[in-house]
């Protein structure tokens, strides 16, 4: 997906995206600097190769939010806050990708639409990303719930045209 992703916006990586990427590979297993580097590489087929000098500060910040800690061997984990965080994205894209899924079946107009809210939502869930951190949990839960609402509309309208027989593409 990410390689997907990358072809369509070629190799400008938006703001806050190394930090989910990081703490999304960190979720899987413990890793040192180099091994992420190597991963982004060979995950983006060469299309993005982050620098020591993106990666190592990057850590850093991660180690001082108390998002990761590094371990004996300098080897990096993610912490229970970083987990939280990481979980909290994740529920939110679950939700656009349903949001989507609803929008593309609407054929033409619908995938274009989705499109561009596709590079839209990528620009604020890096933003949110970036910024999870310093965002309490009520406002981590009241953009959740205003999501939810907003999936909820959509399949209402989605049943109201399947009961009056338009049929959704």
């Amino acid at each position: 997906m990410i390689s997907e992703w990358l072809a369509r916006v070629g190799s400008a990586i938006p703001r806050g995206f190394s930090r989910h990427y990081i703490l999304t590979l960190l979720k899987e297993k413990p890793m040192t600097g180099k091994e992420i580097i190597d991963k982004a590489t060979a995950q983006t087929e060469g299309r993005w190769k982050p620098s020591p000098g993106l990666i190592y500060p990057l850590l850093g910040r991660l180690l001082d939010d108390g998002l990761v800690m590094e371990n004996e061997g300098g080897k990096y984990s993610i912490t229970k806050k970083g987990l939280a965080i990481i979980n909290d994205l994740e529920s939110l894209n679950g939700v656009i990708h349903k949001q989507l899924d609803a929008m593309l079946r609407v054929g033409t107009i619908g995938k274009a639409v989705a499109t561009d809210l596709v590079d839209r939502v990528i620009t604020i869930g890096n933003v949110i990303s970036a910024n999870a951190d310093i965002m309490s949990r009520d406002d981590r839960n009241k953009y959740r719930q205003f999501l939810l609402s907003e999936l909820k509309k959509l399949d209402e309208q989605e049943k109201g045209r399947e009961e009056k027989g338009h049929k959704i593409e």
